[in-house]
């Protein structure tokens, strides 16, 4: 009797077993949560959009930036709310991700240059136009034009890996730059300019990036009521600068 009753016993844990497996992979696929993002082909939170500039098509659209953005002829516009922006603060206790955010796929084991003029309404400080490697929720880098604390406009990089760091560069005293990220695979450089024809070098680093990975341009109000950035001339190619330090 006594072997009867340990096979019976066998069974029954058996089927609870493969029953509570089966219950966790539909609760897993219900849940958008349980996608995380980690190779960069999913991207938590966004969604679908078809926005051309130029020679560039914006497809995934997040925080709404679909029905933020205003297309006039060439001209991309892009408003922000209120209390916008991206940022992780570098002691890890807060995140901000609610800028909108329109971004376009590319294939980072070729050389590309992204290039945009970028003209921010500059209400408040901190409202910038910024343009975007974007790789998930945790790993992205922010070239930003954007109003100081001092009320200059002025170049900024935000590095993010987990948590960002924040780097005000040159004071571009104009309403408008010219914005460059160009790579050769190996490495990426960040330039402006202010006339499109001399460009100076922001930032130089070593692409770590995947494969798959995003390119992308945003408007950020993080303690203003909001700001608009126009986008033109917008310009994607598959090769890099030849001189990474001059940017040209």
């Amino acid at each position: 009797m006594s072997i009867i009753k340990i096979n019976s016993f066998d069974q029954a844990m058996r089927k609870k077993y493969w029953f509570g497996l089966m219950l966790f992979g539909l609760m897993s696929n219900c849940n958008p949560s349980a996608n995380t993002n980690t190779s960069g082909n999913e991207l938590l939170g966004a969604v679908e959009c078809s926005i051309k500039i130029g020679d560039v098509t914006f497809t995934k659209s997040m925080n709404n930036a679909k029905a933020l953005a205003d297309l006039q002829s060439n001209k991309l516009l892009i408003s922000s709310p209120a209390k916008s922006d991206y940022f992780n603060e570098p002691d890890g206790k807060m995140t901000y991700s609610n800028a909108p955010l329109l971004l376009t796929k590319i294939n980072n084991a070729q050389p590309f240059t992204f290039q945009l003029k970028v003209t921010p309404t500059f209400k408040d400080t901190y409202d910038a136009g910024a343009l975007y490697i974007y790789q998930d929720e945790k790993r992205w880098f922010k070239f930003a034009f954007e109003r100081d604390e001092r009320q200059k406009t002025r170049i900024v990089t935000v590095r993010t890996s987990d948590t960002s760091d924040d780097n005000n560069h040159d004071v571009a005293d104009s309403a408008t730059v010219y914005m460059k990220i160009s790579s050769d695979v190996k490495t990426i450089g960040f330039y402006y300019s202010l006339d499109n024809l001399k460009w100076q070098l922001v930032r130089l680093f070593k692409n770590e990036y995947p494969t798959e990975l995003w390119l992308g341009v945003s408007a950020q109000s993080p303690i203003g009521e909001g700001n608009q950035v126009a986008f033109e001339e917008c310009l994607l190619t598959r090769n890099s600068v030849s001189d990474f330090r001059m940017g040209n």
